[in-house]
């Protein structure tokens, strides 16, 4: 026989900690203290700005094309993040036939200057001259072409702000990385004696629009940008720099403004569709099962303030498709006590006592509880790990919400039963 007072020891924590989980998950009882966990909503929940980005790789070899653009995503989510956007998602769009960047601001209040930001991070590249020849008329003439080489932002380490010791002209000095250094070595090593141009954001940045020539190779990973830029102006190239350069152009081709008004709206919509929702079922549970359906309506409301409890504290991003997810969770949660119930009534059926029954119950219900639930976690893990935006919002609120039902049905269930049901006479 179970220990009753340690049962029932357990059961007082149960309750104490859904309860204080309920309460820290009823988002205005801290709004008045500033600083503390809030919840953090979606792009359709809390309004703000979703862009389209269009990535030029017209520049970039085939074989490197993805490392880039995975890079390029790296660099402006770290952006975003510096500008303060809360929980800004930055991902690829998948199933396009161009290389297009989704960039989402949820609550932000200055969509402009958040757009400039992105937009103003430098792109930097290395040119070199290719001389040839060319005959029109009969006469031979030279040409130059500019062509980019593999030397770009993407391989910079670290700016720094300097004067030139001459003309105290602002410098910008670089320091690549090991990769980037070794290219910079070979790119100045085969065009000893040639120009070496440094375009920044497609402008011509080196010497006062001249391209210097390369006297010798250079090793170290070092150089400099000077050209016709302020103080302020170099100061904002070196941030940026340090910050993230872009490995390839970017273009603004889409923005999408949701204002907060229609996302408080879809918010308190869900709410509601979720408490009607859960209402419904626990008044299915009361009439259908009578007695036992009271413990599993208490089970549940313990399994709601749990959950909301620990996405709060994860935290995670609530959008409409997260939402969704943990309301078919509920049902999950429901699902389970189902399953012991009627395994209950069979072995009560049988002439089983009723502490027996329920144990007989929980015992042959488990193997199908396991098996559902696993099943969809892993459907859940799948949907996460291989699509996008906020269909993983949904996976990651399912599989949050399939494990912690698991633990409701078969721990704070089985604790209601063993505490308060006793043996029919």
């Amino acid at each position: 026989m179970h220990n009753r007072k340690r049962l029932v020891f357990f059961l007082v924590i149960l309750v104490l900690v859904s309860a204080l989980a309920a309460l820290f998950a009823y988002q205005p009882l801290f709004q008045k203290w500033s600083g503390f966990r809030s919840w953090r909503l979606g792009l359709d929940l809390a309004g703000g700005t979703y862009l389209v980005y269009e990535i030029d790789l017209s520049g970039v070899a085939q074989g490197d094309r993805d490392s880039v653009v995975k890079g390029l995503r790296d660099v402006i989510e770290e952006r975003v993040n510096l500008f303060g956007v809360s929980e800004p998602k930055v991902y690829l769009e998948s199933g396009a036939e161009t290389n297009r960047l989704i960039v989402e601001l949820a609550g932000v209040k200055d969509v402009g200057a958040a757009i400039a930001e992105i937009g103003a991070t430098p792109f930097l590249d290395f040119r070199e001259i290719i001389e040839g020849e060319q005959v029109i008329d009969g006469v031979a003439t030279t040409t130059a072409t500019i062509v980019p080489t593999e030397l770009t932002g993407r391989y910079v380490k670290g700016a720094q702000l300097g004067f030139d010791s001459y003309t105290g002209e602002p410098q910008v000095y670089l320091q690549f990385t090991d990769e980037g250094a070794k290219i910079f070595e070979e790119v100045t090593g085969h065009n000893i004696g040639k120009p070496l141009c440094i375009f920044l954001d497609n402008q011509i940045r080196s010497f006062d629009e001249d391209c210097p020539i390369v006297q010798a190779k250079i090793s170290g990973g070092n150089a400099q940008i000077t050209g016709r830029f302020t103080t302020d102006e170099a100061r904002k190239i070196v941030e940026r720099f340090n910050a993230g350069a872009l490995p390839a152009p970017i273009k603004l081709i889409n923005q999408q403004t949701i204002s907060a008004d229609f996302g408080a709206d879809s918010l308190t919509r869900a709410v509601l569709a979720g408490a009607v929702g859960t209402g419904v079922i626990i008044l299915f549970m009361l009439l259908y099962y009578r007695r036992l359906g009271i413990f599993a309506a208490v089970a549940l409301v313990m399994y709601i303030a749990l959950t909301l409890g620990i996405f709060k504290i994860v935290p995670v991003t609530m959008t409409l498709a997260g939402i969704a997810g943990f309301i078919l969770s509920i049902g999950m949660a429901v699902d389970a006590n189902i399953l012991v119930f009627e395994r209950t009534k069979e072995e009560i059926k049988k002439g089983l006592a009723k502490t027996a029954a329920i144990e007989e119950g929980f015992r042959r219900a488990w193997t199908s509880i396991r098996d559902s639930n696993v099943s969809t976690m892993i459907t859940s893990a799948v949907l996460y790990y291989f699509t996008s935006s906020f269909v993983k919002g949904f996976a990651l609120a399912l599989f949050l919400g399939v494990v912690v039902s698991m633990f409701s049905a078969i721990t704070i269930t089985r604790v209601l039963l063993r505490v308060f049901i006793r043996d029919a006479k």
